[in-house]
């Protein structure tokens, strides 16, 4: 398989290498083996529909494939999803890496993908390289002498400390990225759905990093695909692994499962997201909205709303309640009222951040992860700049969500979650100067956004917590304005 086939570029964005006949024949191969495969992954965002098609974006080996003997081969590939009746250009992209061997080892036999009846692969044993701690060891090794490699760049943060001989572990449970954890020292995830621009969870830490925000782990290094023509698509980020950390979502369920106030907790966290957020303010641009954009604004989360309305029919009955945030949010800006507007991590709550109670007495101890953003979103929507009330708001509701974890804590746990809301507010307007409470119709008005949003997803996917966000919703609708 050559990795000099000439791209060629698709609807200005994406390069194909279908031009050559081994991608031909590679996609060939691959095509059933991969359709049938991709569905059952937890990171393939289309569950649910048919798949009509694949398209080989780029195919680059990092190990030769077809060499002679029992040595392992390693295929990076991009392949664009469609749906039935779509044209090439349409669909998603995803980043594979596919292990290549004559025989598979017992040990890797639930990685298996397939055995290709045909092409350059033809009768060998393809599987998802992550499981295999040999080849996911190699691109540790690729980190720590940065270049090109086909279509693949990797860069590397200067004076940023990799090991080698590192051993690989991936760890389970992801739901639409894959992460390697490299010894107890790196840890390295790696995107399946990509798409042109640099993702915000290397664009952002590189920020922070560089203005001396100790609160993110700053990345050693990443990889990206890069064309002639467009946007490189970033593909990984290489960052510090945080040894006994513990993620806030665990450490609020163990506090709830023994009776123990969270309130010193949440305060810190509080502190700890006003110091992203300052940070991000001075690396990166701001700006503020006005009355037109705020009027906006309040007109689309009321477009939300009616939609989630027409889905679940639970909601209903609360619509009007709900509307009066947003109508509030509206009379806020024709009084003359602002909102700045930053970079925010754009999908805030407790499994985003991790506890590390050594540096506890340093007031280090919360660092703040996965600066993604909802992974639904578009690219461009996750880089846009927002309120910080809105990560705010994400925070809040995800103290409502493990409270509600707590069936037997009735009004005990409900009074956890209010303590445990107003301490992290407590805690951000320490650090920042500006309360969240102060600028109410902001606040309330995303919340309650949030709330909705968190209805309709939990009536399409997690119907049994369909109870959690109805909660808020009941009591968002009777919120004093």
């Amino acid at each position: 398989m050559s990795d000099s086939a000439s791209p060629r570029t698709v609807s200005g964005r994406l390069p194909l290498l279908t031009a050559s006949p081994d991608g031909r024949a590679l996609l060939r191969s691959l095509t059933g083996l991969l359709a049938r495969w991709l569905p059952r992954q937890r990171w393939f965002a289309g569950k649910g529909r048919p798949l009509g098609g694949l398209t080989l974006v780029a195919a680059t080996e990092l190990l030769p494939c077809t060499a002679a003997g029992h040595a392992p081969g390693l295929l990076h590939l991009l392949v664009r999803t469609r749906p039935p009746g779509a044209d090439r250009a349409t669909g998603d992209c995803y980043q594979l890496l596919l292990g290549v061997r004559r025989l598979l080892p017992p040990a890797l036999a639930p990685a298996l993908v397939g055995h290709p009846a045909e092409g350059p692969l033809r009768g060998r044993a393809v599987y998802e390289a992550l499981h295999d701690p040999r080849l996911a060891a190699l691109l540790l090794e690729r980190f720590r002498a940065p270049g090109r490699l086909g279509s693949l760049r990797f860069g590397r943060a200067p004076g940023s400390a990799i090991p080698s001989g590192l051993t690989a572990r991936l760890l389970t449970g992801e739901q639409t990225n894959s992460s390697v954890v490299y010894g107890e020292a790196q840890i390295l995830k790696l995107f399946r759905r990509v798409s042109p621009g640099i993702n915000p969870d290397l664009e952002l830490p590189l920020a922070l990093a560089e203005a001396g925000c100790s609160r993110v782990p700053a990345p050693s290094a990443w990889f990206e695909a890069a064309f002639a023509d467009g946007e490189p698509l970033t593909l990984g980020v290489l960052q510090p692994y945080l040894v006994g950390s513990r993620d806030g979502w665990q450490l609020a369920l163990s506090a709830l499962s023994h009776r123990a106030d969270f309130s010193a907790a949440a305060r810190s966290l509080g502190r700890a997201t006003a110091e992203v957020h300052t940070a991000l303010a001075a690396a990166l641009p701001t700006s503020v909205l006005g009355r037109h954009e705020l009027e906006r604004m309040a007109e689309a989360m009321t477009r939300r709303l009616a939609e989630a309305a027409r889905a679940v029919p639970a909601l209903r009955p609360y619509r009007d309640g709900l509307s009066r945030a947003y109508a509030a949010l509206a009379d806020y800006a024709r009084r003359g009222g602002t909102c700045v507007v930053q970079r925010l991590h754009g999908d805030l709550h407790l499994g985003q951040v991790l506890h590390a109670p050594a540096a506890e007495s340093a007031g280090g101890a919360w660092s703040v992860i996965d600066f993604e953003g909802e992974p639904a979103r578009p690219l461009t929507a996750r880089r846009e700049p927002g309120p910080p009330v809105r990560d705010i708001a994400g925070m809040l509701r995800s103290f409502d969500y493990a409270a509600c974890q707590d069936r037997t804590g009735g009004a005990w746990a409900a009074a956890w979650s209010r303590a445990s809301r107003a301490a992290y507010c407590q805690g951000y307007a320490e650090a920042s100067g500006h309360d969240p409470l102060e600028q109410r119709e902001l606040l309330l008005a995303y919340e309650t956004d949030k709330a909705v949003y968190e209805v309709l997803y939990e009536a399409r996917h997690r119907p049994a917590w369909l109870h959690v966000p109805m909660a808020a919703i009941r009591r968002l609708a009777q919120a004093r304005l």
